[in-house]
């Protein structure tokens, strides 16, 4: 049996609580996800999709129900501890890359290691090691400008790396993307999760590339409607 790496009980998100516009988007989600898998939470917008990302991100807190992850319960930490988790524990990576504009790609992969106050010597070495492993080796010095949308989004997964997160947090990373520069960014996932054993939880509209993780998982309306086996695609 895999370890459990993140679980939530019947977590529900409400706006405006206590107020005539209260308003309940998440209804009582339950989801688990074991060490080393690569699961899609798949739904149209307004499913409820960017509410459950930011809560299983650490983003934001639920309103109710309970979420470990790691085995660290996160519903009741406080912002520090929040912010240690978010830091070590996981990975993200955005359609929109949230890359430092006048930063150059090595410096935009060290930054989450100042902030865990890695030495500079070890942030260097790592930022350069996972910069090669993402075929953006001899792109480091360039700064976002200078980069096309599939290689900032490589900087951006080398990013979600350098702290040896306990999983990968994709949110539409190919979004932004044509099909073919968005094909060689899910390949990379791919080879990241088969070869790495890394932990993926990616998040999409999309019923195509939801199909190729090992697990699909349907959201509609705010509550989990389905669960399948993906095709796990192969090269």
């Amino acid at each position: 049996m895999q370890d459990v790496i993140m679980e939530a009980h019947d977590i529900h998100k409400s706006y405006n609580i206590g107020t005539e516009n209260e308003l309940e988007i998440l209804h009582g989600i339950d989801l688990t996800v074991h060490r080393g898998e690569f699961v899609s939470i798949v739904g149209t917008s307004g499913s409820g999709k960017s509410t459950l990302m930011n809560i299983l991100g650490i983003l934001d807190r639920p309103t109710a129900g309970e979420y470990f992850l790691n085995g660290i319960d996160v519903a009741h930490a406080n912002d520090n501890e929040l912010s240690h988790i978010r830091n070590r524990e996981i990975g993200f990576v955005f359609q929109t890359y949230n890359l430092i504009p006048r930063t150059n790609a090595l410096k935009n992969v060290e930054l989450p290691m100042m902030y865990a106050r890695v030495p500079e010597s070890v942030r260097r070495e790592r930022a350069e090691e996972l910069l090669r492993m993402v075929d953006m080796g001899e792109r480091m010095t360039h700064t976002p400008d200078e980069l096309s949308g599939g290689q900032k989004q490589r900087v951006a997964i080398a990013r979600a790396l350098v702290n040896k997160p306990s999983l990968i947090l994709a949110d539409e990373p190919t979004g932004a993307l044509d099909s073919h520069t968005g094909r060689v960014i899910m390949d990379l996932f791919h080879k990241l999760h088969k070869e790495n054993g890394i932990t993926i939880v990616l998040i999409t509209h999309s019923q195509e590339l939801a199909e190729e993780t090992e697990r699909v998982i349907t959201l509609k309306d705010g509550q989990i409607i389905g669960e399948r086996k993906g095709n796990d695609y192969a090269d």
